[in-house]
């Protein structure tokens, strides 16, 4: 097959002019193309008339004419072999080990770990301290509507981990030579997932539909004889000679413990289980303090975002709601930057621990809400919170706890309007915009609820993305306090056969020990380290 890339069609374009355009691409005719697919379709937005942008696959009647025209067009860089990118299964096993591997959390790194090592026939034991996922929503829709928080059961705790309450985007800029991505979107797909993620340059699923997606993937894996155990921490690691050896487990149901022996153990924590980052150090597992950010997150009505980006497009249905993406380098040295970007989104309060509020975003698959939503980010570093690797943690700590308290202690989120965080002064009443956080928002000065620097950086920042954006700066934008969880502040650090440094069968994967930053990033590290599991498994026996 051949890949055909940077196919520019007019937005609106008629359906026989993709196939038209690869004929004259080609300079074949029509009866010499058997099929094609569209592997990718994005836009160029960079001149007033607006292209869609296509990468396809081609398949011809004659294999030998498809040779010839790859030799043909050796010098043309858009014109190459389709790559091989079906997964293959690195093991398969006919009866699962006595001592089955063990994955702990339910996210999408878990999820993508346990499911490799189901179709692979380990037989994989899950350990998800949070509940089950609609479960879990109901918890969750507590704190946003009662201000009642279930401290295992919440955006960031439970099954499908984080991601589930985001924008669910499947997109990322790692390196994928084998195309794991693919798998992850892939696996989605079959699970309920809408079909178009396969091809949209930017794919996202949504909350909602996100939800039927992580069920029948759990039901795939147990169908395969795995097990997944909800409501249940690790509280302790049993390790000997270097290598780990079992785990006690708290059972929330019952209220019990229990041993679980266990060899090979894969750590999709979450950037968030932050007791057990405090026990794994305890027990003197190699960890490492790492860059992380924090800031808040600003909310636009969703139709500046679409005029600014789109321009005349604005409101097309195949481009649905525009996005962005903002950095400037400030005069102090600091980067401050836009994250997790929510196109006709809300933003959400995501705390996990009593008395702290957290913000986060979120967007449905159709992404209708009235607000765009980003976190503006400021860059920080070890240097800013000196100590041992848990350094981090007690930093977010404190900014989530102040947080609190300038929002009122409510669980109500402190917020302030855009030009009066420039100004430096409080603000005290609304604009135009509605801010979309709830429990509830507590307009203040947000010149509290961060260290100077970030403040400075950030002041100097919103102007800026402002000529990039118009109206980004507006006076009415909303800022919303804290935003602190962007990444894991620690690393626990692997080698490269994706274990522990200094503890064998522990294998630290996904966002918790920063090794992704997304549900994709997250789904294809869980891949790669369930592929070392069996590895191992088959080599040791």
């Amino acid at each position: 097959m051949i890949r055909l890339s940077e196919l520019k069609l007019p937005l609106d374009h008629p359906e026989h002019a993709l196939p038209a355009l690869i004929h004259s691409t080609l300079k074949i005719s029509p009866e010499e193309l058997k099929s094609f697919s569209i592997y990718k379709r994005s836009y160029d937005a960079r001149k007033q008339k607006l292209l869609l942008v296509y990468i396809v696959d081609v398949e011809l009647h004659n294999a030998q004419l498809e040779a010839q025209l790859l030799a043909r067009f050796t010098t043309n860089s858009h014109i190459r072999p389709a790559p091989d990118m079906a997964y293959h299964l690195v093991a398969k096993v006919k009866e699962a080990p006595a001592i089955r591997p063990v994955v702990i959390g339910f996210g999408p790194c878990g999820i993508f770990a346990a499911m490799m090592l189901a179709q692979m026939g380990f037989k994989p034991i899950v350990i998800e301290r949070g509940k089950p996922v609609r479960e879990r929503t109901k918890d969750t829709w507590g704190l946003w509507r009662k201000r009642v928080l279930h401290t295992e059961s919440n955006v960031q705790f439970g099954e499908g981990g984080a991601g589930t309450f985001s924008d669910g985007k499947l997109w990322s800029q790692i390196k994928d030579p084998r195309f794991l991505g693919r798998k992850v979107m892939t696996e989605f797909v079959k699970a309920g997932a809408p079909e178009e993620i396969l091809l949209v340059s930017k794919p996202h699923i949504g909350t909602f539909r996100l939800v039927k997606v992580v069920e029948n993937m759990r039901e795939q894996i147990i169908a395969m004889g795995g097990e997944i155990r909800f409501q249940q921490r690790v509280s302790d690691f049993h390790i000997e000679d270097g290598h780990i050896r079992g785990l006690t487990i708290e059972n929330f149901q019952d209220d019990s413990h229990y041993e679980l022996r266990a060899d090979h153990v894969v750590l999709a924590l979450g950037h968030s289980s932050r007791d057990t980052f405090e026990k794994l150090y305890e027990r003197g597992v190699y960890m490492e303090a790492k860059p992380f950010s924090v800031g808040f997150r600003i909310e636009h009505p969703q139709g500046l975002i679409d005029r600014a980006r789109l321009g005349q497009h604005a409101g097309h249905p195949l481009l649905g709601a525009a996005d962005y993406k903002l950095v400037h380098h400030a005069a102090n040295g600091r980067s401050v930057y836009s994250f997790c970007m929510c196109p006709g989104g809300t933003v959400v309060a995501a705390t996990s621990e009593a008395n702290r509020v957290v913000t986060n975003g979120m967007s449905q698959y159709s992404r209708n809400e009235r607000n765009a939503n980003a976190g503006i980010v400021v860059g920080i570093s070890p240097a800013d919170y000196p100590g041992s690797p848990l350094a981090g943690i007690a930093f977010q700590r404190k900014l989530e706890s102040n947080a609190y308290v300038l929002g009122g202690s409510t669980y109500e989120a402190p917020g302030q309007l855009v030009g009066d965080f420039i100004a430096g002064k409080p603000s005290t009443e609304l604009g135009s915009v509605e801010p979309s956080y709830k429990p509830g928002v507590h307009l203040t000065d947000l010149a509290q609820a961060l260290p100077e620097y970030a403040i400075t950086a950030m002041r100097e920042a919103l102007p800026a993305f402002g000529r990039k954006i118009k109206g980004f700066d507006m006076h009415d934008a909303v800022l919303t306090g804290v935003e602190t969880r962007t990444s894991s502040p620690l690393r626990i650090t692997r080698g490269d056969d994706f274990q522990s440094l200094n503890v064998k069968g522990l294998y630290p994967a996904g966002e918790g020990a920063s090794y992704a930053g997304g549900i994709l990033s997250a789904g294809v590290d869980g891949i790669e380290v369930a592929e070392a599991v069996a590895r191992n498994l088959t080599a040791t026996g």
